[in-house]
């Protein structure tokens, strides 16, 4: 389901010489004294449809083009599209007129900006707390864009404030799986919350709240909502009721293990199971790492739900930012350093991740399906949603991971970017030996950062040599190096017009033994599309130079591209960063498909099979030699004149010897 588009327009601000647009971006501005109710709104869902919606405060009714689940049985009242509202409103808060130079400048007023949420609606988010709010001014242009980096920092502020109050009983990165299983179980409070709350309202019931309501006549929409949300959670056991009465609950871990049980039992025999079955596993409100009694576990529990109860998110569909899953990122990152500590497993930077995704989806506007075969935490998938929109991946997003604690993580992260549960289909399993989506193959876009250099069973297991995904090239990786293991993999499931971006280990790229073998499977059949060498110290947890593999099977050409980005880079602290400009470069390189020197080669696979499958990119293309150059000749005549003058020294100290001699 997709949001609303925003409503476009102008706010009016006055300079010192001339008038200045102001353009308010994130904020949806009323355009020029137009009634807001004249603006349409477009929503796409699952079935159903209405052309026409209702303004609940002001009675407006507008072109308001809106479809979602139809049939939602209310709590006294019909729940058709509980997730949508009617047109904007119309009132309107006027800043005066203010002078301003064509500098940075401050508008001391105090004034409201229209925020487009995903409803539909047009509301005003008032800034008379900020009497200092800045505006960029720029050639005449005033651009007001820094409400996302205010919430954000909000955000991160909150966040590391929790972290540094629970530093000393919690490990960092154990911590990171309370707060982020506190931050789900808020988040789908949130969500049913306000579900309900819409369709109630569309009726006419303005003062009705899901929260005070009593569990009884609740239950009456358990079917409904697990059918629609995939759980359903009792007002009681919401995180806002259970935030006012922690501190008096002398058993509130005992409460909080019955509301986890109880959220996931709730979809159990539904649709939904899968997706909610052990998310709460990670939570473990009664570990000792909490502390030694029920009493300190307890004042660490309510001290966690204090702090995310504290984070200012607002409505979720209503931040500028995304801000449940900005806060999963900046989780991630504050224990990124941690991440591979279980062998080989990496987190991915989000810049590799845009990197990787765009690579894989050059020239496409919308894919069938998105596919990781290592998923982790499922930053991925996530940033494919981003890129093409989650709308434009028409069946979902799927994944497999193998460690129960990251598989966790990567569906609450799913959850938390508002990506619905019949929109994701992550398991958990070992993908090599039990891959668990073979009813879904073939994936139009497979990203992924599988473990680099992880064992498996390889050839100790003879049935694996005739699998469909390992058999056509005749061996299996080895049992210490499954790196290729994964390429065959993801190279079997991949669509005939699909693109798979792969994050390889260097040494897979010479190697020899069966990694040869399986490299020469590769090239004789035209599938690797381009190598790219990327800098090195990228990844958090290792300083090892990777390469991207990108895989197709309908290429236009018997030749494979070699991209030098190992300077595609700056220096951040101890690490170094991919910038926009960087990964821009690189995929104009990459679509391009041209010989640069220094940069890129394209190699006949004839060639490669010339050079012994060698699919290092230093073998083809031509390393920069940044040495200072030296003029031979003047060097030559610099030493004349210097043994030149030494003769006449040497002339000269003789002289002076001979003097003092007699």
């Amino acid at each position: 389901m997709g949001g609303a588009s925003g409503t476009g327009g102008l706010l009016r601000c006055f300079c010192v010489e001339q008038e200045a647009a102001c353009s308010l971006a994130p904020a949806a501005i009323v355009p020029d004294h137009k009634p807001a109710r004249d603006a349409g709104v477009s929503r796409s869902g699952e079935s159903g449809s209405h052309l026409a919606g209702v303004d609940a405060a002001e009675g407006h009714t507008g072109p308001v083009g809106v479809s979602g689940r139809s049939g939602n049985a209310g709590i006294g009242s019909h729940l058709a599209v509980a997730s949508v509202t009617g047109a904007a409103r119309t009132a309107r808060t006027e800043p005066p007129d203010v002078s301003m130079s064509q500098k940075p400048c401050i508008y001391p007023g105090s004034f409201n900006i229209y925020n487009q949420t995903m409803t539909g609606v047009i509301r005003a988010a008032s800034f008379s707390d900020h009497p200092d709010f800045l505006y960029l001014c720029k050639s005449s242009k005033i651009t007001m864009d820094n409400k996302k980096e205010v919430e954000r920092a909000e955000l991160h502020r909150t966040i590391w404030a929790i972290a540094d109050e629970m530093r000393g009983s919690v490990d960092g990165w154990d911590f990171k799986s309370y707060i982020l299983g506190m931050l789900f179980y808020r988040y789908i409070s949130e969500n049913i919350t306000t579900y309900i709350n819409k369709g109630e309202w569309e009726t006419g019931n303005r003062d009705f709240n899901y929260a005070d309501l009593n569990d009884a006549p609740a239950e009456g929409i358990r079917e409904e909502m697990v059918n629609v949300k995939g759980f359903f959670i009792l007002p009681s056991q919401l995180f806002e009721n259970i935030c006012k009465t922690c501190d008096a609950d002398p058993n509130l871990n005992m409460t909080l293990e019955g509301i986890f049980s109880a959220i996931e039992n709730s979809a159990k025999g539904t649709a939904s199971e899968d997706d909610f079955k052990g998310l709460f596993a990670d939570l473990d409100v009664n570990s000792n790492k909490l502390g030694a009694t029920v009493i300190k576990r307890n004042e660490k529990l309510v001290k966690l739900l204090r702090g995310i109860q504290s984070m200012k998110l607002g409505d979720y569909q209503d931040n500028t930012i995304d801000a449940f899953g900005d806060a999963y990122e900046y989780l991630m990152g504050m224990y990124a350093s941690n991440a591979g500590k279980s062998g080989g497993e990496y987190y991915t930077p989000q810049e590799v991740s845009e990197l990787l995704t765009k690579l894989a989806t050059v020239g496409k506007t919308e894919v069938n399906k998105v596919y990781d075969p290592a998923c982790g935490s499922g930053s991925l998938l996530l940033k494919a949603a981003k890129i093409l929109g989650k709308d434009n991946v028409r069946q979902g997003f799927f994944g497999q991971e193998i460690n129960l604690t990251t598989y966790n993580l990567c569906r609450i992260n799913m959850f938390l970017h508002d990506i619905d549960y019949d929109k994701f289909d992550i398991a958990c399993e070992d993908t090599l030996l039990s891959p668990q989506h073979w009813d879904d193959e073939p994936f139009e876009v497979i990203v992924s950062n599988p473990p680099y250099s992880t064992k498996w069973k390889g050839d100790d297991d003879i049935t694996l040599i005739n699998d469909p995904r390992f058999a056509p090239a005749g061996v299996l990786a080895p049992k210490s190096k499954a790196d290729l293991a994964f390429i065959m993999h993801s190279l079997a499931w991949l669509a005939s017009n699909g693109t798979a971006a792969i994050v390889c280990f260097p040494g897979v790229m010479y190697r020899g033994g069966s990694e040869k073998k399986i490299r020469q499977y590769l090239i004789d059949n035209n599938y690797v599309d381009c190598i790219i060498q990327l800098p090195d110290n990228l990844f958090f947890g290792t300083s090892i130079a990777t390469c991207i593999m990108v895989l197709k099977k309908a290429k236009k050409d018997n030749c494979t591209l070699f991209i030098d980005a190992t300077k595609e880079c700056v220096k951040v602290t101890n690490s170094n960063k991919l910038t926009e400009e960087n990964i821009q470069h690189i995929l104009d390189v990459f679509t391009d498909r041209k010989d640069e020197q220094y940069v890129s080669r394209l190699v006949a696979n004839d060639d490669i099979a010339k050079a012994d499958y060698n699919l290092s990119v230093s073998t083809y293309v031509e390393q920069e030699d940044t040495r200072e150059k030296v003029d031979i000749v003047k060097l030559n005549a610099e030493l004349a004149e210097i043994v030149e003058r030494e003769n006449v020294l040497r002339a000269e100290i003789d002289r002076i010897i001979k003097e003092i001699e007699l």
